[in-house]
């Protein structure tokens, strides 16, 4: 009787186990399960960057980053690499991409005149195959997408302001047309795919965005304008003057994204800013705010460069609850910072 309480005890002893230590953080990272995984397509881009930072905030979110720094940088993204809720990948989005994800900002395209006159065939087809790409990873994982599209869509506008019911005043073979009826088709493609397969779908009509990390010489007006005044360089407009434009501030884009996303309404809806400035009037405004001094030279205009801009933002008011919060005067001198910064610029006294 003795021997065998003896062999339960010595039994009982091996195969008694200390707890488990506590995981250290990377490790525990790999048991973590996210509410919502977000892939973001050209999210080391301008607006895709900021929009990655606020995706971040909720601690329940993993990001997924595709980009291929045709325009975009990584050094937008250098506060997230290496997080254990973050994943970069350098990827073009007109190659098929397998992940596994719950929702899908497409926003992967040259958005700067310089960059898709530069290269008119890759924007066509990042507008086009790109989508294609992205309704497809849709379709196979049940995720609900949203496209950035574009106030081009509505082209020279004959309806001043746009509301989204506007067909639009397109030339389609102009020097612009890669860009404008690439998101065209696209917003069709959207639209298709949700008829026919019953995709989620959401889709923005994005208004002139400025803000910090803007490409510095990427021929948009604001970021041209406050580059040559930090350089010492007449602030070149081109003729008249009179053109007409509608400035959002990053913050408030990116605000607007998320909430079309998470609301019912698929769209299309504007996000823009409704002041509306003439490029007379933004040059000025810079020259007042960087470098009294620089002189406004006029220049020749682009072709196809539309007359006036600026949305109608009802819709966005209504089903979203949105409405641009920061005023251009206020927005310019953060932007003005960034770049006096990444130009090694001192301030003057």
């Amino acid at each position: 009787m003795a021997a065998a309480a003896d062999n339960a005890s010595n039994s009982s002893s091996l195969h008694t186990t200390k707890p488990a230590p506590t995981p250290s953080p990377l490790r525990a990272s790999k048991f973590y399960q996210a509410n919502m995984r977000i892939l973001v397509t050209g999210g080391a881009g301008f607006i895709g960057s900021h929009l990655v930072d606020k995706l971040m905030e909720n601690e329940k979110n993993e990001v997924i980053v595709v980009d291929n720094y045709f325009t975009g940088s990584k050094d937008n993204l250098r506060n997230w690499i290496g997080h254990p809720r973050f994943e970069l990948i350098r990827h073009d989005v007109t190659e098929t991409l397998l992940v596994e994800v719950d929702q899908i900002y497409h926003l992967a395209c040259p958005a700067s005149p310089i960059f898709y006159k530069h290269n008119p065939v890759k924007t066509i087809k990042t507008n086009v195959m790109g989508t294609l790409n992205m309704l497809g990873l849709a379709k196979r994982v049940g995720a609900r997408i949203l496209l950035t599209s574009t106030s081009e869509v509505y082209g020279d506008p004959l309806v001043h302001p746009q509301p989204e019911s506007y067909w639009g005043n397109v030339n389609p073979i102009g020097v612009r047309s890669c860009y404008d009826e690439g998101k065209r088709v696209a917003e069709t493609l959207m639209f298709d795919y949700h008829r026919q397969h019953g995709i989620e779908i959401r889709i923005a009509r994005i208004f002139n965005t400025y803000g910090p990390r803007m490409n510095i010489d990427d021929g948009r007006v604001v970021s041209n304008f406050i580059a040559q005044a930090l350089r010492d360089e007449p602030l070149t407009v081109q003729a008249p003057g009179t053109q007409t434009r509608s400035f959002c501030y990053v913050s408030d884009m990116v605000d607007g994204l998320m909430r079309l996303m998470e609301g019912k309404h698929t769209g299309p809806i504007n996000i823009g800013n409704p002041g509306e400035f003439t490029m007379l009037e933004l040059a000025e405004t810079v020259k007042e705010i960087v470098n009294p001094k620089v002189e406004i030279k006029m220049v020749e205009n682009t072709p196809d460069d539309p007359r006036q801009r600026k949305p109608i933002i009802a819709q966005a008011n209504k089903s979203l609850g949105w409405e641009p919060k920061v005023k251009l005067r206020d927005g310019l001198p953060l932007m003005v910072e960034d770049f006096r910064q990444r130009l090694g610029v001192p301030k003057k006294n």
